[in-house]
């Protein structure tokens, strides 16, 4: 049997794809290398972080031929896509004012190969291969997390403080919890999309509700509900125009009976899943961040420069609080921690005409990818508010953020080809 030369490098490729994907999800390699380390335990404090710098370089590097290989329509592209790069700009500018500026410069640089694979992730595949390949990842995350719980339990599952709870690949239970619900709305989509393979989609589907339940993270089970209800009111842009303002109406006036219902039955609800009026800590924990946001708050104190343990500018907070969060436990804070109000505000601004030009494809695409970019940025956002996972290095949700800007602007190019001059 022959093998087709271009086929073979086109499935590699494909792999390549997914393994990154993978890897930039937070799984499996860290996991193995603190050697099933949890929090709690006192384990893997020393951990050697080498070899997993090694393979996101190399990442980097394969990102960057591959980008090479397509040069003149990644070029075209940087003009359009200025937001992300000024972010980029702005953190590589803040290492002259950065609390720790070896460590901006490094973690700059790992940004950059970051946003470049999201930049190769949305020029080399349409998005419906987009979504096809995230289900890819996700399936063979769940599935290698059941196998590690079973065949490797001091890795699959938790010790520590949060012993017994299902983490699979990953370093900790919230973590995998982040992809499970993202996942879960990812096969929903992806079901829809192809019906030759739903149900076994919807098998994977009911897998994910199964991990999320023994991964016991409550705010991932209440996130994935959240982003099946956003799904589910995204659909309403596809109806007919007329009937749309009553619905949001509705919708509008449901959601603010449900917020005042959680104002006022908050501890009731926090204590029905283990949690205070604190969110575990991160009552206390802000009104800290917010001290040391305000003696710095226009440029920050550089990107990844803040927390940096007892050596850093993070050990008045450690002392203050009485333990040692690795980062705020909220995207917006460490944002402005890093880069100051000026990086907010350039984020914000680019976030929500991005979140504009996705909520637009909606109504004009009757396909389920056409969903996929406006649901990775309204889970950006719901993630972000109780743990950091905005702009960072090494993420899956910045590579969406990033792949979600270029195909819209892709999308952008393609209708404006199409129109007649």
């Amino acid at each position: 049997m022959k093998i087709n030369k271009k086929e073979f490098l086109l499935t590699l490729e494909k792999v390549f794809t997914v393994v990154s994907l993978l890897l930039y999800s937070g799984g499996p390699l860290t996991v193995i290398v603190s050697g099933g380390a949890s929090e709690g335990d006192g384990e893997g404090a020393n951990t050697d972080t080498g070899v997993i710098q090694l393979v996101f370089l190399l990442i980097y590097l394969i990102t960057s031929v591959l980008l090479l290989c397509r040069w003149k329509k990644a070029i075209s592209l940087l003009s359009q896509v200025r937001f992300t790069w000024i972010i980029l700009l702005l953190s590589f500018l803040s290492i002259f004012w950065s609390a720790a500026p070896q460590v901006t410069f490094s973690r700059s640089v790992a940004l950059l190969g970051t946003s470049l694979f999201g930049m190769y992730f949305a020029t080399r595949y349409t998005l419906k291969e987009q979504l096809q390949l995230t289900n890819s990842m996700f399936i063979l995350a769940i599935v290698l997390s059941l196998l590690f719980a079973v065949a490797l339990p001091k890795f699959g599952f938790m010790g520590g403080i949060h012993s017994g709870a299902l983490r699979g690949i990953y370093t900790h239970k919230n973590v995998f919890g982040k992809i499970l619900a993202l996942g879960g709305v990812n096969c929903i989509l992806s079901a829809s999309a192809k019906k030759s393979t739903s149900r076994f989609l919807w098998f994977i589907f009911g897998l994910s509700i199964i991990c999320l339940v023994m991964g016991r993270s409550s705010s991932s089970m209440f996130n994935f509900t959240n982003l099946i209800l956003i799904f589910l009111g995204l659909r309403i842009l596809r109806s007919p125009i007329i009937a749309v303002p009553p619905v949001l109406s509705a919708i509008a006036l449901i959601c603010m009976n449900l917020y005042l219902f959680v104002q006022s039955n908050l501890n009731t609800l926090l204590g029905s899943i283990g949690k205070d009026a604190t969110l575990t800590g991160r009552g206390d924990l802000w009104p800290l961040v917010w001290d040391k946001i305000w003696e710095r708050p226009w440029l920050g104190y550089g990107f990844s420069g803040f927390w940096q343990g007892l050596d850093g500018e993070s050990a008045s907070v450690w002392y203050a609080s009485h333990w040692t969060p690795p980062n705020s436990h909220n995207g917006f804070l460490d944002l402005w921690l890093d880069l100051g109000l000026l990086g907010v505000i350039i984020f914000l601004i680019g976030f929500l005409i991005l979140l504009f030009k996705c909520l637009k494809y909606i109504r004009i695409t009757n396909t389920a990818d056409g969903f996929w970019p406006a649901i990775c940025l309204f889970y950006l956002i719901m993630i972000n508010l109780t743990e950091t996972s905005l702009l960072l290095q090494n993420s899956l949700f910045w590579i969406l953020y990033v792949a979600a800007e270029v195909s819209m602007v892709l999308v952008g190019n393609q209708k404006s080809q199409t129109i007649p001059h």
